[in-house]
């Protein structure tokens, strides 16, 4: 190690720091920088569209980490910096302020961006999505101004965080219409037992659910006491709103990565390792895809991801091997619902439920030729956690037994049976 050395980590959100972190906890005695392009210090993202967006926690329940936390571990954090491009030949990092660090490993965790509604009206004010703290805090007002006129909100996209805004608002005593493009909520993720399951849920709360729900455009309205927005459908119908939230998934921050000549397809293209095409370069969270076996290539958004990725990637900055092996699994807070889902549904040709859906604590089994691939698990953290021993252990339930509460699959793995 020289006295030269120095790790540049570009983006300051888990994954960036998780990186900053294992490298001090693996020893590593040269300097981390870590830049930030937004003015806080690094904070967790899942509350902002539930607990901070609904105001049951403050703004310092969302920080990660104090100054001085950093600062004992001789991490250098700095914030408002903004990264114009890379070289990975001379290993060179240029800031748009035209400073320039060198760097002797690199690590990208860019995030993502939420993707623009391509309609008229779109960038309009008041049509908002959610990324950020500062979008939180934008979506924060304006909900606060729906309740001092009671303005109703229409919210774009049953995604996840389309979904979690939509209770939050219902929360607060608004009046909230969901617009959902496709046939179902969460087509992508979730079983169709478990979708109709929260359009009912929805539903029941107050929401106006409209599914193959097709927006033509938004229009702003000036006229006294009226909602400023209005979104108009291809059928000719309209909602009125004073806030629009749109929630139609996210884009991978792989700019900077394309301009580098590093290898990027739906993202920035990582190995097990967290190891990107370019020497001495890693990335990390949410602005990856990770090159599987098979050659295809998985995105996934989630805190699991981005600590475990960013585990890998300090190992592989240190010449060191831990591929991410982990299951992957997250979480989604709807009213008083907690969805826990441990595995990957995809390709899943049968499904069980496993509880009482009507009660509300149920977990859906997910399998594919008889093997467990998934577990969706609602108001049921006992199900959830045996699930990821399951799938970490590769054990797997019968269709019959996942089906049957009776049973006590943690029996199966035993290993003295």
């Amino acid at each position: 190690m020289s006295a030269d050395d120095q790790i540049v980590i570009v983006g300051a959100g888990l994954a960036g720091l998780q990186i900053a972190e294992s490298l001090r906890a693996a020893g590593y005695a040269g300097a981390v920088t870590l830049l930030g392009d937004e003015q806080h210090l690094p904070y967790h993202r899942p509350p902002l569209s539930k607990a901070w967006l609904a105001g049951e926690i403050g703004a310092e329940q969302l920080q990660m980490r104090a100054p001085e936390a950093l600062a004992r571990k001789n991490i250098t954090l700095r914030t408002d910096c903004t990264v114009a491009r890379i070289d990975t030949a001379a290993q060179t990092v240029a800031l748009t302020n035209g400073e320039l660090l060198h760097y002797s490993g690199l690590a990208l965790t860019t995030g993502a961006s939420p993707r623009a509604l391509p309609l008229t009206g779109g960038d309009a004010p008041g049509v908002l999505a959610l990324r950020s703290r500062d979008d939180a805090g934008n979506i924060a007002s304006r909900l606060a101004a729906c309740v001092d006129n009671a303005w109703p909100v229409v919210v774009i996209g049953g995604g996840f965080v389309g979904l979690e805004v939509a209770a939050t608002a219902r929360k607060k005593g608004l009046s909230v219409t969901a617009l959902e493009a496709a046939p179902r909520l969460l087509s992508r993720v979730l079983a169709p037992v478990l979708s109709d399951w929260y359009a009912a849920l929805h539903r029941e709360h107050g929401v106006q659910l409209l599914l193959d729900a097709q927006v033509q455009a938004i229009e702003t309205v000036d006229a006294a006491g009226s909602p400023p927005l209005l979104v108009r459908m291809r059928d000719g119908s309209a909602y009125p709103a004073g806030l629009v939230v749109v929630g139609i998934g996210v884009v991978a921050n792989d700019g900077l990565a394309q301009a580098a000549g590093i290898a990027c397809e739906r993202g920035i293209v990582v190995d097990a390792c967290s190891r990107t095409s370019a020497p001495h370069v890693v990335a990390a969270g949410d602005c990856t895809a990770r090159r599987l076996p098979d050659g295809s290539l998985l995105r996934l958004e989630s805190v699991q991801n981005a600590t475990e990725q960013g585990k890998s990637a300090a190992a592989a900055l240190l010449g060191q091997e831990r591929p991410l092996i982990a299951t992957p699994w997250f979480w989604s807070d709807q009213y008083d619902k907690k969805l826990q889902t441990a595995g990957l549904s995809s390709g899943a040709d049968q499904w069980v439920v496993r509880g009482d859906m009507v009660g509300g604590s149920f977990s859906v089994f997910h399998l594919r030729g008889g093997k467990l691939l998934a577990v969706d698990s609602i108001n049921a953290t006992k199900d959830h956690l045996l699930a990821r021993k399951l799938l970490d252990a590769g054990v797997s339930p019968t269709a019959t037994q996942a089906m049957d509460g009776e049973l006590d699959l943690a029996l199966m793995l035993r290993t003295d049976m």
